[in-house]
């Protein structure tokens, strides 16, 4: 097994893609953490207007106890977390497309201990992609906003265990769905069509015909957005004050996380959704002929 993890690890170092996704990782994820902290301090300029001052007295708190940062910063992780669910859906997929799939699965003992190794080795990778991105967020908040407005340690803590957590689960969920639809060019334009056009449209609908959105928190890409949207969400509330129950859905919707379920209750959805893909991944790896 240990040879097996030693093989994957040269992989993944003497090929490109790795370094070639983590770049626009980081920039996209920096570009964020900028608007995410100008977006904040827009917000501070609004809200110390005459009536937002009213409100903040009978919310009881004052306009720079309102961490607006860290909504953008959720909609941030939510977005760059696609980085890593594309380099773990071409695990499998490349290797396929290339043939290189035949000698692992000639040299290991099975092809179990094949697909453990691949996955111990690309969720190391996706907690490298998710302290990449917190980093790079972090420093553009840094750079665009006021003290005010910048996370406590705490904060910061529970922010980054939630982008690595969602950094891992998405580069597993890639992996699994990698080896279920083993054509590199299909699975990643089938992943982004669906995380990017079809969850987002399925709310959309939903918004607009008044049903409840909740059903979105189930599904893949809105039980990944709650886990990090509603950390942001549960953050800011804690003081923000008083927040009307209209108020805290809009915070998710700017969060990037409507519909979505408690953070730890999106985690074990979208673990749920991990399991299935890498089960049917699985299923058919090992089933495959290989030439």
């Amino acid at each position: 097994m240990n040879n097996l993890v030693q093989a994957e690890l040269r992989k993944i170092t003497t090929v490109g893609l790795w370094w070639g996704l983590l770049i626009p990782t980081v920039l996209v994820a920096l570009g964020g953490g900028l608007l995410s902290g100008g977006f904040g301090q827009l917000m501070i300029e609004f809200t110390t207007s005459a009536e937002a001052e009213q409100l903040s007295d009978v919310l009881g708190v004052t306009p720079d106890q309102w961490k607006f940062s860290l909504l953008g910063i959720g909609r941030t992780i939510n977005i760059v977390t696609l980085f890593p669910l594309v380099f773990g859906a071409m695990a499998f997929a490349n290797e396929i497309g290339t043939r290189t799939i035949t000698t692992t699965f000639l040299t290991a003992q099975n092809r179990v201990q094949a697909m453990l190794a691949k996955l111990l080795v690309y969720a190391l990778w996706g907690a490298i992609y998710g302290i990449a991105t917190i980093a790079a967020v972090a420093l553009g908040v840094v750079i665009t906003s006021g003290s005010s407005q910048l996370p406590g340690a705490g904060d910061w803590a529970m922010l980054a265990l939630a982008c690595v957590l969602a950094s891992i689960l998405m580069t597993m969920f890639g992996v699994g769905l990698g080896a279920l639809i083993p054509s590199a060019a299909g699975v990643v334009v089938l992943l982004i069509m669906y995380f990017l056009v079809v969850e987002n449209a399925l709310q959309f609908g939903l918004r607009l015909s008044s049903t409840p959105e909740t059903v979105v928190g189930f599904l893949p890409n809105g039980s990944v957005n709650g886990l990090t949207g509603s950390v942001v969400v549960d953050l800011f509330m804690a003081k923000a004050g008083v927040v009307p129950e209209e108020g805290i859905d809009f915070l998710r919707i700017i969060a990037g996380a409507g519909g979505a379920q408690a953070w730890w209750l999106s985690g074990i959805i979208f673990l749920g959704w991990v399991a299935a893909a890498f089960g049917g991944g699985w299923a058919v790896m090992t089933q495959k002929d290989i030439t």
